[in-house]
Formats: C-alpha cells, sequence, structure tokens
C-alpha cells in the first residue's frame, strides 16, 4: 500500500536529510578544507563505498570494527562493509595499488562513513570526513606537519579560540605495559584515566598488585594536563624508556611547531588515551569553545599499511564536518555562503535577451537564475527572498527604458536602472551597484 504516509515516513534514526541551507554551509567548510590540503601539496583520493568485511576489518580496532555495518553480497556471497572509518581505506589502496608510486604519499579525502552509534545518545550514525594521510615519513616534521595543517584550516574557518589536545599513546602503554594489569582491569584502568577520574583510578589500584611506584605513575595520568612544563613533571614521575621516549618525541615536535608560529593553540594531555586501535606514536584532537566534542582528530599509525602488506610509517588526521557546521553554524561568513547572487525576472515576451544575459552573467562567474513561471514582480521577489538571492534583474516592463535592466536588491527593494551596454562590459562588476 502506498500513501502519504508511507511518502512522509521518519528515516531510519541517526541519519538526516541536509536541504539545501545546510548543505551548502557543508559544502563551504569543505572547500575551505580542501584548499588548505591543496596548499600544502596533498593530491585528492577517493574512495569506495563498500568494502570486502575481512579487508576493512584488518585495518580497524576492536572499537570500529563493532560499529561497522555488514551484510551478504548476493554476487559474490562474501560479507561486505559499509566503511566506518577512511583511514583503512587509504592505507589499503596505498599497500595494493600505489606501490610503484614514490614515497612520501601526500593524499586527501572527503566522505561519509557509517557506524553503529546507540540510538539513545542522539549522535549521528553518519560521519563526514575530510582529512589527510602523509604515508612513507618517520619523522617529527611529519607529525608536525599535521598539526600545523589543522591549525591553518581553524584558523582560516574563522576560529580564535580552538586548543588542540596533544598526547602520544605510548605515554600510557609504557606505565601500563610496567604495571603488571592484564584484561579487564586495563580495560576499566583505560575508561577512568580517558575520564580523568583520579579517584576511580586509584581505587582501581588498590585492589590490584601494581607496585608502588607503577601506581604513582598511573595515578598521576590524569592530572598531566597543561604547557609545555607538563613533559617535565611527567620526566620526573616516570621511569621506563617507552615513556621516556614518547616524552622526548612530543619534545620534538613542540620545537618544530614553534617554527610554524602556532604554539599558542597547543596543550600537552598526556592522560588522553582514547585513540584509535591503529595509533603507535603522537595523536591529536582539535577542540573550539562552545562545542563539547573534538571537530578534528588524528596522530601516527606506523603499522597499519602494514597489515596490506607493505610496511610504511604514517600519520594523517580528519576533520568532522558536521562538528565543524555545528560549531560555526551562526557565524556570518556562513551565513553569507548560501546566498546566490541574481534571479533574471523577464516581462517580455521573448525569452532571448533573458537567456543572453544570464548565459553572460554567468560566463563572469555570477550564480544566475531564470525565474520560468509566469508570477507578478512581487511574488518573482518574494521567491528570491527566500531562495536567499541577493539581486533581482528586471528585463522588461516600465521599471527600465528599452536599452536598460532594472537592478533591484532584494533585502530592501533598493532599484536602479543599468544600461545593457555596462552590464555586457568586461569590466562590469555586480560589487559596484548599491
Amino acid at each position: 500500500m502506498t500513501g502519504s504516509l508511507s511518502i512522509e515516513a521518519a528515516l531510519p534514526k541517526g541519519v538526516t536529510d541536509f536541504l539545501p541551507e545546510k548543505a551548502d554551509k557543508i559544502g563551504y567548510i569543505e572547500t575551505r578544507i580542501r584548499k588548505v590540503f591543496e596548499l600544502w601539496g596533498f593530491r585528492r583520493i577517493i574512495t569506495p563505498l563498500l568494502e570486502f568485511e575481512d579487508v576493512m576489518a584488518a585495518g580497524l580496532g576492536e572499537d570500529l570494527r563493532e560499529k561497522t555495518f555488514r551484510f551478504d553480497d548476493r554476487h559474490s556471497g562474501k560479507l561486505l562493509a559499509i566503511p566506518s572509518d577512511i583511514t583503512p581505506q587509504v592505507a589499503r589502496i596505498v599497500a595494493t595499488r600505489m606501490r610503484g608510486y614514490p614515497l612520501p604519499h601526500r593524499l586527501s579525502y572527503s566522505g561519509r562513513v557509517l557506524r553503529h552509534a546507540e540510538l539513545q545518545s542522539g549522535r549521528s550514525r553518519e560521519v563526514f570526513q575530510a582529512g589527510v594521510e602523509l604515508i612513507g615519513l618517520d619523522s617529527p616534521e611529519a607529525d608536525a606537519e599535521m598539526v600545523a595543517m589543522a591549525i591553518e584550516v581553524l584558523k582560516g574557518l574563522g576560529f580564535a579560540e580552538f586548543k588542540l589536545d596533544l598526547g602520544h599513546v605510548d605515554f600510557a602503554r609504557g606505565i601500563i605495559a610496567g604495571s603488571g594489569l592484564t584484561g579487564d582491569a586495563v580495560g576499566r584502568l583505560r575508561e577512568a584515566i580517558g575520564k580523568k577520574d583520579s579517584s576511580a583510578v586509584r581505587g582501581i589500584l588498590e585492589s590490584e598488585p601494581v607496585p608502588d611506584p607503577v601506581k604513582e605513575e598511573l595515578a598521576a595520568l590524569p592530572r598531566l594536563f597543561g604547557g609545555r612544563e607538563i613533559l617535565e613533571e611527567a620526566g620526573r614521575i616516570v621511569n621506563n624508556d617507552i615513556s621516556r621516549k614518547a616524552l622526548d618525541n612530543i619534545a620534538q615536535v613542540l620545537d618544530i611547531l614553534a617554527i610554524h608560529g602556532v604554539t599558542d593553540h597547543l596543550t600537552i594531555d598526556l592522560g588522553e588515551i582514547r585513540g584509535l586501535g591503529y595509533h603507535s606514536g603522537l595523536t591529536f584532537e582539535g577542540f573550539v569553545t562552545g562545542v563539547g566534542e573534538a571537530v578534528c582528530s588524528g596522530g601516527r599509525y606506523d603499522n597499519l599499511t602494514a597489515r596490506y602488506g607493505f610496511p610504511a610509517p604514517a600519520t594523517g588526521f580528519a576533520f568532522n564536518i558536521l562538528t565543524l557546521l555545528n560549531a560555526l553554524e551562526k557565524r556570518p561568513e556562513i551565513e553569507a555562503c548560501k546566498t546566490r547572487d541574481i534571479l533574471i525576472f523577464n516581462l517580455k515576451d521573448d525569452r532571448r535577451e533573458a537567456l543572453e544575459i544570464a548565459q553572460h552573467l554567468r560566463s563572469r562567474g555570477y550564480s544566475t537564475a531564470r525565474d520560468i513561471i509566469r508570477r507578478s514582480f512581487d511574488d518573482s521577489l518574494d521567491y528570491a527572498r527566500r531562495m536567499n538571492i541577493v539581486r533581482m534583474m528586471v528585463i522588461g516592463g516600465e521599471l527600465c527604458g528599452t536599452d536598460e535592466i532594472y537592478v533591484v536588491r532584494v533585502a530592501d527593494r533598493l532599484g536602479i536602472a543599468l544600461k545593457k551596454f555596462d552590464l555586457l562590459k568586461d569590466n562590469f562588476s555586480l560589487d559596484t551597484l548599491p
């Protein structure tokens, strides 16, 4: 049975229709991000919407494997997966399709992934990602490049108040490895550290046979957050080589970021251990004022391409476009991005002049639509207002002479008669109009 009820049926929970207003804003954000990626020498890659599940799973940690959508392929009989993260896809492509290319690879991407989410949480199951992967460089400078790029994007989008939290997965791993803890105890400890819950950490350690010096190291993790001085404090606390090497690596990256001139936007968070399963070194997350979740995240993952048969060091990061949209939506520059330039309103019986003028305006770079529906001036102006069109050009009628076009600003109905000859000049600009 078909009817209005089926047509108006709700979407599955966790997915959204993006109407033109929001789609324009998403496009604006993606364009600004892509421009920075291009300026840093990254080349775009497009990944598929489907992968074989066993191939996709090889590059995912346990957390993302559990969130991956799977279904049977009627053609091959194999299990397919909708990607829950793009980075493993890029690792597979580099390992299997780009072996003949010289290193390093500087690759960028944008696309959607799908993840199972707790529906009561209200979180989207769709994640819009735009990111980069720098594959083939084992260098603090490569890690610093990722951080500096992320900061450049955020500045370019108009953010002034934001921070990138830098951490290193080996710092906590080194301490936990020396604790002797295994299984469930490690999971509970990692969760408590991730929440920066010092009392919960101490509660777990009191019931476990952990050496006292290591207990002190673990108990310190939730409070090792701040400026560069945190590295010195951490150096006094830890004694294992793995954690000390992690601190040295962070210090080297910070030295390079000082050259980039971005240290004012950095904090150190040595208790941040929630990186994806494939991370192997320096990690970071970006936060803007007023938004409770990260707008970007990334880090080093030196072992990921090896899972597909091509060992190579690598680092990268991605922006969450919808989180950025939430942070930017009310800013004037993104409100303005949804406007269109011109609506052509033709009062003549002959459409030739209207079509030729529209074509000329588009050739000059102005977005131009023609109001093909026959309606009144006021109705057409109201349509332009509702469609966020800035100006309406009237051809024919009493508002202008035979050699003129009447241009009206939609917002306040202020109009001016413009000579057609002037409109067709190469140096014509809408900026010269009221």
